[in-house]
């Protein structure tokens, strides 16, 4: 690998500018690095997410898990899901198996390796570490009126113009 290659810049630096609020995790801390239990190889298992603080008028959310640092011109989706409803303020550990473990309507979008479910973090061995960006976007719908075999890439072009607020929380790994 590359490890003199520059860094990836934040995702959501290029988007549109919106209010942030509140993300929190039993699991995670900003910052730091990621629980070896959340990555691919350490049991796959996706990580408590709370968030408070979102604008009035939310009416759904958008949660995912994102890598800008992949060895790929587009970076690298470990996590989606929509159609979380505005009374929906958590996703348990473990809430990224499967859509059964999800609350309501909310779904799985697939990931970039082509799972409906959480897929852990998982850098090329010697890798520099990578940043994994979790992000819950506040919208203003219920639902993106998208399925199953849209890609992430899809629902965040489509979350853009209907984000009210987005909270992040950032955490490293290195395999």
């Amino acid at each position: 690998m590359d490890l003199d290659r520059p860094i990836a810049q934040d995702p959501y630096e290029k988007l549109p500018a919106v209010p942030s609020f509140t993300l929190t995790s039993a699991d995670l801390t900003d910052g730091a690095q990621l629980p070896r239990s959340h990555s691919l190889s350490g049991g796959n298992v996706s990580p408590q997410l709370s968030w408070s603080g979102f604008p009035e008028g939310t009416k759904g959310f958008v949660v995912s898990c994102f890598d800008p640092d992949a060895p790929t011109p587009s970076g690298y989706w470990h996590w989606t899901v929509l159609d979380l409803g505005a009374d929906i303020t958590e996703l348990e550990q473990g809430a990224g198996e499967s859509d059964l473990m999800l609350p309501g309507a909310a779904f799985h979008v697939r990931t970039d390796g082509g799972e409906h479910a959480y897929e852990g973090a998982a850098p090329p061995a010697g890798d520099r570490p990578h940043r994994y960006v979790f992000a819950v976007h506040a919208l203003d719908t219920e639902t993106l009126e998208l399925e199953e075999d849209h890609s992430p890439t899809k629902v965040a072009f489509t979350a853009v113009f209907h984000t009210l607020a987005r909270a992040t929380l950032t955490v490293t790994f290195q395999a």
